[in-house]
């Protein structure tokens, strides 16, 4: 009978018929061996080995095999050591696949944030990374461009790759929530970070966005500036509207009046580079900026100089968001670190969480991440 075995045995030399005399019939049995060998690697490679095979070679049914790779009691100790002879000879490994299907479980877990380039969504993604592999999973990651219609394919696009649980920050062009509505109808594993959404029950990891905001906001206020422009998110994102309340209150905590002129929409460098001379124009121009995100405030720094203003003699400017942006600006920045890495590891332990204990019970719960001011040189020193 000729068994896999005896195929794979086969393949491992070159048929000596195929040698033929001459000089260009030698060429031709070379060139004729090369063209055989690519053949013989390409039906290697599309015949992966499987129980059947290991069990056709022995003699035995496929169920005896699977149980003696589960050593199972049933089966003899002579039997499970000639299916781990085989097994090791031909170096059959289970299809993920199939085994997935099986237990109905893949091991993946989805993200889906709205741009990988920004260090603050790097870093979530690492520390997400950093749980998931310890807990044996693997990580499938999106990006929505900060488009509506994009994340709206992606949140169908996991439920076919079968991920058994999704993290999410959303678009900022998100305004309709149906698409994750659906999703939590479904008791599908999902917990938001970030940019969240307040109408889905569901667990959550974010930011003390307020107290940040308001603590940059009371050191510009300490080092002596009163004329501080907020270049704010659109204020449907929460991240936004709670800056800027931040923003706000610490102007009205020290007396200062809320100057509506100050407070622009405003979250891209591109951005920064069209706003920045206009608030310079003002009678009366702002002497310091707190920006929602670090490449805003760096796009700010960056204007402000082209304007010839001392930054921060003559400006200040705070950030949110401690990645490289803010280490390489000139001069650096100071700026609002969101702990990044941590979110990504309490938002990825939750999920797991519900994934392993789906029946739990427990109620959806929010986790708050304290923000810290990472002082640098685009702030006046406190008197």
């Amino acid at each position: 009978m000729y068994t896999l075995l005896n195929y794979r045995k086969s393949t491992q030399s070159f048929p000596q018929s195929f040698a033929l005399g001459g000089s260009d019939q030698k060429k031709m049995a070379v060139n004729f061996k090369i063209h055989y060998l690519y053949i013989l690697e390409y039906i290697n490679m599309a015949h992966a080995v499987t129980i059947k095979d290991i069990a056709k070679e022995l003699g035995v049914s496929p169920s005896t095999v699977s149980r003696a790779l589960k050593d199972h009691p049933d089966i003899s100790p002579a039997t499970k050591q000639q299916v781990r002879d085989l097994v090791n000879k031909l170096k059959y490994k289970p299809n993920a696949i199939a085994l997935s299907l099986r237990s109905q479980k893949t091991n993946v877990i989805s993200v889906i944030v709205p741009q990988i380039v920004h260090h603050f969504f790097s870093s979530v993604i690492s520390g997400i990374e950093e749980v998931a592999q310890t807990n044996g999973y693997n990580v499938m990651i999106f990006q929505s461009n900060e488009k509506y219609e994009r994340e709206l394919a992606i949140t169908q696009e996991i439920e076919s790759n079968r991920a058994e649980g999704v993290l999410v920050s959303l678009s900022k062009t998100t305004k309709n929530f149906q698409h994750f509505r659906e999703l939590a109808e479904k008791d599908f594993p999902m917990v938001f970070f970030d940019r969240v959404c307040e109408e889905i029950e569901s667990d959550k990891v974010v930011v003390d966005d307020f107290m940040g905001a308001m603590n940059a906001t009371e050191y510009l206020i300490r080092t002596g500036c009163r004329r501080i422009a907020h270049l704010a998110a659109p204020q449907h994102l929460l991240i936004g509207y709670h800056r800027k309340r931040g923003y706000i209150s610490a102007l009205e905590k020290n007396g200062i009046e809320v100057d509506d002129t100050l407070i622009v929409k405003c979250d891209t460098i591109e951005e920064a580079y069209e706003v920045v001379p206009g608030l310079m124009a003002l009678e009366q121009p702002p002497d310091a900026i707190l920006a929602v995100n670090e490449l805003t405030a760096a796009g700010a720094v960056n204007a402000l100089k082209k304007l010839n203003y001392k930054v921060p003699a003559q400006v200040s400017v705070v950030g949110f968001t401690d990645g490289l942006v803010s280490t390489v600006t000139d001069p650096p920045l100071t700026t609002v670190s969101q702990h990044g890495f941590q979110i990504g590891e309490k938002a990825a332990a939750m999920l797991l969480e519900r994934i392993r204990h789906p029946d739990s019970g427990k109620k959806p719960s929010t986790e708050v991440i304290k923000t810290e001011l990472v002082v640098r040189g685009t702030t006046r020193p406190l008197g």
